[in-house]
């Protein structure tokens, strides 16, 4: 479904929707009438009803008249100047997006109402109760679940995350403003409020100026958790908790979490130059910060509510041993009180905070920062902190010190040079010494003495000793981003870390173990109620998130690593890697993967390509499994790809051990090949199966990752190498083979499913998706790519992400449980291959081998004027070419939404299923529609798709902007879609696109028609004249702001 409606667009009262969208496109026509004018003001609302009218026209048949009507609006816009042109973009524009928030407030308003959803937890769980699943069955399942979603930067958000946090406000005023308590002086106010929020946005530049850099993707990824997850995840699972309990009679295992979280943003290189391993090293040390700071507040908080004196013996004799060894510590640091070390650490972190935390005061289930970040607000150990991913300036005086540090290196520096240095540090060494004396002193005040000590509550002394070790963890992480962020101050390049490894947190686990503790003292003493309330909560989080919120995940394309084993080989004097046939690849990678010493001399010149690969993989060598979680392969097609990256891996491990003169931390990185083309998903078993046949790589496999296989699968560039219908059944049957490659081997697999946003790259209610995959291929694991306005949409708000949480544990349930029913003939089987191969000849002829499909692309779509969004931080294009082969899925996608052609997600369907209905195949197909989940789920999306489409809209681009000589392609493409519209319907049985159950997500596109018709046809003109003054700023910024206006009326992108 292109539709962020996704799972659950029938949740929704769809009269009070109607009221909220008016009342806010009035006020959004007042904050007009005082920004622009009545006047203007006049003129977007008579343009609102010219195609408010049409629409009406449209939908009651009586096409010549809407015809009439819309002449008329394109006579309006294109008699506008550049400067009305733009405020109409805008009004239009921003109601579209005020049409949105109010539909995710419906959809959360709904939820709030129904006693019991349809998914949910206690939904699925009495379903399987009542279909004969035993509850031990039923909890086991449960409870061994693993589910990761993935967040990744892939450029489909339009929006500036400054108007999405402003977006979340409005969202958060409409839910109050449902309040039944108010009086009219509140609403009144909620009124005031929402007309400062709209004005706000109106005054706010709604287009980026420049480029997002890999770490401003991962920063939104990082804030997605903060603003929504953080709240969502303990909720998700009490739901879950509590559906377990009601139906097998034992609730949630405290630390057992079914879903957890991933990321790929500053991970994934894979045609993005822009992500280096300094990048992804940077921004696993922030991530890394960034969640010690969230669970210090949330210590902090719980400190004030576990206030009470009464414990276990076990709690009551860690709070003692706490006390002693912090007397000692006193004692010692009585001797040396101006040097930097733990004290100063431990002085943040009293037993007893001397002001109340953020909403202590407030009930867990009521913690929400929505639209506002906190993070970060730990301060150490100065007294401001910048921002979390600004440039970390920090005083070299507030570091730790070694006697080695007094000369600043061995590069050559002139006396003068020196002692203006050496007089510099002396300088600040000793303000810092002073300013830690006078803090200290203050400190003492604020603090209990010793005495006093003893006489705090035990809970409060085992968290702020937690609390201890956190800030000595955000200390050991600000000296590692020092050197890594500072790099070229030579003097902190070498900087060492006198903190005692005792005295932070290395694992999750050893976090886990106070709280627990804490947990288990207050249910041994009866006060289960307090330990089911934050403690759990946190106690959750930290199973969840663990030290790093989500681990990530690097990506590279395949040949970046047979160029950097060309280099190897070549300065060895062993040929040249790539040329070899795959047997001699496999002999080699074997052979050295055997072998204990390094491959890659140390001091091997190389060009700077093949570095940054060879540096990649030293970053996963030092960061290790505790901070990454998978090395996924782009293009992988042959065993060997997998190979070698594990040489590549290990070599870079051997080489960090052996100068760190340790073990790495923690395990190797998964090696997970990703088949995206055709071709590649055609082989993917076969490749599983040779990997599997070396006795190195299985064993590997077993000793290292629990006998567990990944493998993931790419939706996107299948789509565009073959068609949505071919690439959809290909990627089927993939999976299917590699499930039965592992099963051969007794190797567990974990299908990885790269999906976009948008139909045409496999995108679609994730419930759906999940229950129409092949029998067998989701046993209680999966992994899932969510990306671009798709992580907004589903887990921006943190209602609707426990709601889609809750989706991803039923579905992935109800599909280990209950697997969907496999074809139910051969014959179908044998249907399906006719239908895919006529999809995809008809597909390519058009796409590929029609030589005026190209410029005719070019001309009738925005898709070279797309890169001016400044939406992501990698090209749009793989390779310097100007052919669609290497063009990126998205902008190929997101051009033809633009037009609302939608053309990937329909172009060869058609064809296909009339190539076998003219063969008297008509009733199977109906068959194959009600009995088989993966058909039915394929005909509904392109449904939706169709439901979407508009012939008229593409019709005026290709008018306007398509040279005459190619306007017929265009016309041959559009009853090709109405062909396509006839025979799908035909096969679903329905009257029209996103008939049968999804009448209430027509009704929500139909409510959007007056607003997004003028869009593209501003967006039209808007083009014309660009395409003939491509300097005139204010013109493109009209086509920026339509593009963004179209993407909110469409829900997506690419």
């Amino acid at each position: 479904m292109t539709d962020t409606t996704d799972d659950i667009a029938v949740e929704i009262s769809f009269q009070s929707y109607e009221d909220d969208c008016k009342m806010l496109g009035n006020l959004l026509l007042e904050v007009l009438q005082r920004e622009a004018g009545v006047q203007m003001r006049d003129k977007v609302d008579r343009n609102r009803i010219l195609a408010q009218s049409a629409c009406n026209m449209r939908m009651a048949g009586i096409d010549d008249t809407a015809e009439l009507l819309e002449k008329q609006l394109v006579s309006e816009i294109s008699k506008m100047s550049t400067e009305e042109a733009l405020t109409l973009a805008r009004a239009f524009s921003h109601y579209l997006n005020l049409m949105g928030i109010a539909e995710v407030h419906h959809r959360v308003r709904r939820q709030k109402k129904v006693a019991s959803l349809s998914k949910s937890c206690d939904d699925i769980f009495n379903q399987l109760r009542q279909g004969g699943v035993p509850p031990d069955q039923l909890y086991d399942t449960v409870c061994k679940q693993e589910v990761e979603i993935v967040l990744t930067a892939h450029p489909t958000q339009i929006n500036r995350r400054t108007l999405q946090y402003k977006h979340l406000r409005l969202s958060n005023l409409l839910d109050y403003r449902d309040r039944h308590d108010l009086t009219s002086e509140d609403r009144d106010m909620v009124i005031e409020d929402l007309v400062r929020e709209i004005t706000s946005i109106w005054q706010t530049d709604e287009l980026r100026r420049h480029k997002p850099t890999p770490v401003d993707e991962a920063r939104a990824g990082l804030n997605i958790v903060e603003q929504s997850l953080w709240k969502a995840v303990p909720h998700y699972l009490r739901r879950v908790s509590t559906a377990l309990k009601k139906h097998t009679g034992k609730p949630l295992p405290l630390t057992c979490t079914p879903i957890r979280f991933g990321s790929w943003m500053g991970g994934d290189r894979d045609g993005n130059p822009n992500v280096t391993a300094k990048v992804t090293k940077d921004v696993s040390l922030l991530s890394r910060w960034m969640t010690i700071d969230l669970y210090i507040r949330e210590v902090d908080s719980l400190s004030f509510e576990l206030s009470m004196n009464r414990c276990s013996d076990g709690l009551s004799k860690l709070a003692h041993d706490i006390l002693e060894l912090e007397s000692e510590y006193d004692v010692h640091q009585s001797w040396n009180h101006h040097s930097f070390n733990r004290n100063q650490v431990k002085q943040q972190a009293a037993a007893l905070p001397t002001q109340l935390p953020a909403r202590a005061d407030q009930p867990s289930c009521t913690e929400c920062n929505v639209g506002q970040s906190h993070y970060p607000r730990s301060e150490f150990p100065r007294t401001a902190r910048p921002g979390p991913l600004k440039q970390l300036d920090v005083p070299e005086s507030s570091l730790p010190k070694s006697p080695s540090q007094n000369s600043l290196s061995s590069m050559p520096k002139s006396p003068s040079q020196n002692s203006l240095r050496n007089a510099s540090l002396v300088a600040k060494r000793r303000m810092f010494a002073e300013s830690q004396v006078g803090r200290s002193s203050f400190q003492k005040l604020l603090e209990p003495t010793p005495t006093q000590r003893s006489g705090i509550g035990p809970y409060r002394i085992v968290l702020g000793n937690i609390k201890d070790k956190l800030l000595m963890h955000v200390y050991v992480l600000r000296v590692q981003l020092m050197k890594t962020q500072r790099r070229l101050e030579l003097l902190l390049e070498d900087l060492p870390c006198d903190s005692d490894p005792l005295d932070y947190y290395h694992t999750s686990d050893q976090l886990l173990e106070p709280l627990i503790k804490c947990h288990e003292s207050l249910q041994e003493c009866g006060s289960g109620v307090l330990a089911d309330g934050r403690l759990t909560d946190l106690i959750r989080r930290v199973a969840t998130f663990g030290m790093v919120l989500m681990k990530l995940d690097l990506r590279q394309e395949s040949g970046r690593h047979a160029e950097t084993l060309d280099a190897v080989t070549k300065y060895l004097d062993m040929g040249t890697y790539s040329e070899w046939d795959e047997e001699k690849k496999l002999e080699f990678l074997t052979r050295e993967l055997k072998g204990k010493r390094p491959l890659v001399p140390p001091n091997m010149e190389v060009a700077s390509d093949v570095r940054e690969v060879l540096d990649t993989f030293r970053v996963a060598a030092e960061l290790g499994s505790d901070s990454l979680g998978a090395y996924v392969i782009s293009m992988a097609s042959n065993a060997s790809d997998v190979l070698a990256v594990e040489l590549l891996q290990k070599d870079a491990r051997l080489a960090v051990s052996g100068e760190i003169g340790k073990p790495c931390p923690g395990g190797t990185l998964r090696v997970v090949p990703l088949f995206e083309t055709v071709k590649d998903l055609r082989e993917a078993g076969s490749v599983i199966r040779k990997l599997l046949s070396i006795d190195w790589y299985r064993d590997h496999i077993i000793k290292n990752h629990n006998g567990h296989q990944e493998v993931m699968v790419g939706y996107s560039d299948s789509g565009k190498d073959a068609g949505r219908f071919t690439a959809a059944w290909e990627l089927y049957k993939a999976q299917e083979d590699v499930v039965a490659a592992c099963n051969e081997y007794d190797i567990k697999v974990t299908l990885f499913h790269g999906r976009g946003g948008s139909i045409g790259r496999g995108g679609g209610p994730t419930y759906l998706a999940i229950q129409s995959q092949p029998p067998g291929s989701v046993m209680g694991t999966l992994r899932a790519t969510e990306q671009g306005e798709m992580i907004q949409a589903k887990f921006g708000l943190s209602q609707i992400a426990v709601r889609q949480l809750e989706i991803y544990t039923t579905a992935v349930l109800l599909a280990t449980l209950r697997p969907p029913q496999p074809p139910r003939e051969q014959k179908w089987c044998n249907l399906m291959e006719e239908i895919s191969k006529i999809s995809c000849q008809n597909y390519r002829s058009v796409v590929y081998e029609n030589p005026e499909f190209l410029p005719y692309f070019q001309e009738a779509t925005p898709q070279a004027e797309l890169g001016f969004l400044n939406i992501g931080s990698r090209p749009t294009r793989r390779k310097a070419s100007t052919g669609i082969g290497h063009l990126r899925a998205i902008p190929w996608v997101f051009a033809w939404t633009q037009t609302r052609f939608v053309l990937p997600a329909w172009l060869g369907v058609g064809a296909g299923l009339r190539g076998v209905c003219e063969k008297g195949h008509t009733e199977d197909l109906k068959a194959m529609y009600k009995e088989w989940p993966f058909f039915q789920s394929t005909i509904d999306l392109i449904e939706m798709v169709l439901g979407k489409a508009d012939t008229f809209i593409s019709k005026h681009y290709d008018e306007v902007l398509v040279s005459e000589s190619r306007r017929h392609l265009g016309d041959e493409l559009r009853m090709e879609l109405l062909g396509t519209e006839k025979v799908v319907l035909v096969v679903s049985g329905h009257e029209k696109p996103t008939g049968g159950n999804n009448r209430i997500l027509r009704r929500l596109i139909e409510s959007r028609l007056p607003y997004l018709n003028p869009m593209n046809l501003l967006q039209v003109e808007a083009l014309k004249r660009l395409r003939s003054d491509d300097d005139n700023k204010e013109l493109r910024d009209i086509l920026l702001i339509t593009i963004n206006g179209i993407a909110a009326g469409m829900r997506n992108t690419g």
